[in-house]
C-alpha cells in the first residue's frame, strides 16, 4: 500500500487475519483508533480518509503486540468498567465483565442517601472503588492497596472520574485500615493457586503475579481478610469478596466458623460461584 493510498479502511483490511478470536475485528478497530488518538465512531465516519505513513507503522507495531498475546487493556491503557473508562497499567489487574457482580452486590446493601463507611481491600485499577464512591456520591470510600504503584493508578482514575468520595491507603489487607470500622468491606483479592495451569495463558502472562496468586490453594489472602475483617465492621457490617468458581464450599465454610450470618454465593453471568459474603453477626 503506497503512503498516498493508506486510509482508515485500507489498514483494518491489510490487519484482517491478523489477530485470532472471535473479538479480532474489533480488536483491530480499538487498537487503530488507539494509534491515531480517535474513537471507532470516527473510524467509520472516516473510513477513506488518507492517513500517514507513521500512522500505519504504529498500527502495525501495536498489532504485533496484541499478536504476541499482551493484553489489549495494557497496549491501550484503558478499560471499560461499570460505563466508566479506567487507566490501566502493568502496575494492577485489568478490571474484568465478573467483578461487576461485587459492585452490584455492593450497591444492594447501600441505599442512596446513607453516609456510610466502606473500605475496598486490594483495589489495584480502583474499579470497585470508584465504581461504589460513583454510584453511592454520600458514602466515604477507603481503597487500599499493598502496592505503591497500583495506589498511584487508582488515584489517577478517581481524579480523573472526579470521584471525590474516595480516599487511599497503603498497606496489605486489613493493616491499611487503621483504627477505623465499616458498614461494608469489600475485596477482590488474589485467588488462584501457585500451580493453576492458567497462569501460563492468556493474559494473566502479563498480570501482576501478587494480584493473582495466592498461596497452594489460592485462598491465602481471602482466609486473612475473612480472618481480620470482623475487627474492621461496624455491627451487622457486610463483607462481600471475588474468589474463583470452584471455591465457593470452602469460603462459605470460613465465613461461618469466622462469625457471620446471612452467608451466601452468587453466581456470575456464565453460572459460575463468584462472589460470596456475609453480614458480621452481633455477640450473644
Amino acid at each position: 500500500m503506497s503512503a498516498g493510498s493508506i486510509t482508515v479502511r485500507g489498514l483494518l483490511a491489510v490487519a484482517k487475519g491478523r489477530l485470532d478470536g472471535n473479538d479480532a475485528s474489533r480488536e483491530n478497530e480499538l487498537l487503530l483508533g488507539h494509534a491515531l488518538g480517535r474513537d471507532r465512531a470516527w473510524l467509520y465516519a472516516h473510513a477513506d480518509d488518507p492517513l500517514a505513513a507513521a500512522d500505519a507503522v504504529h498500527f502495525h507495531s501495536l498489532l504485533v503486540r496484541r499478536a504476541a498475546g499482551e493484553p489489549l487493556a495494557y497496549i491501550t491503557g484503558r478499560r471499560e468498567f461499570w460505563s466508566l473508562d479506567l487507566a490501566v497499567t502493568p502496575d494492577v489487574l485489568i478490571p474484568r465483565l465478573e467483578t461487576e457482580l461485587l459492585v452490584e452486590l455492593a450497591l444492594r446493601r447501600i441505599s442512596q442517601s446513607a453516609q456510610v463507611d466502606i473500605a475496598d481491600l486490594g483495589t489495584g485499577s480502583g474499579a470497585v472503588a470508584v465504581a461504589i464512591a460513583h454510584e453511592r456520591a454520600r458514602a466515604r470510600v477507603l481503597a487500599t492497596d499493598a502496592s505503591a504503584a497500583a495506589l498511584a493508578v487508582a488515584r489517577g482514575n478517581a481524579g480523573s472520574l472526579d470521584t471525590r468520595n474516595v480516599e487511599f491507603a497503603q498497606g496489605d489487607w486489613c493493616a491499611a485500615l487503621g483504627n477505623r470500622k465499616f458498614e461494608l468491606i469489600v475485596s477482590n483479592p488474589p485467588y488462584i493457586a501457585e500451580a493453576d495451569v492458567h497462569l501460563a495463558r492468556g493474559d494473566l502472562r502479563f498480570e501482576p503475579r501478587a494480584a493473582l496468586v495466592s498461596g497452594s490453594d489460592g485462598l491465602d489472602a481471602i482466609c486473612a481478610i475473612v480472618r481480620d475483617v470482623p475487627m474492621y465492621l461496624k455491627p451487622d457490617g457486610w463483607l462481600l469478596f471475588e474468589h474463583g468458581h470452584q471455591q465457593g464450599a470452602e469460603v462459605r465454610d470460613l465465613l461461618q466458623r469466622s462469625g457471620f450470618a446471612e452467608v451466601f454465593t452468587e453466581r456470575d453471568l456464565e453460572g459460575r460461584e463468584r462472589v460470596s459474603g456475609g453480614r458480621l453477626a452481633q455477640a450473644g
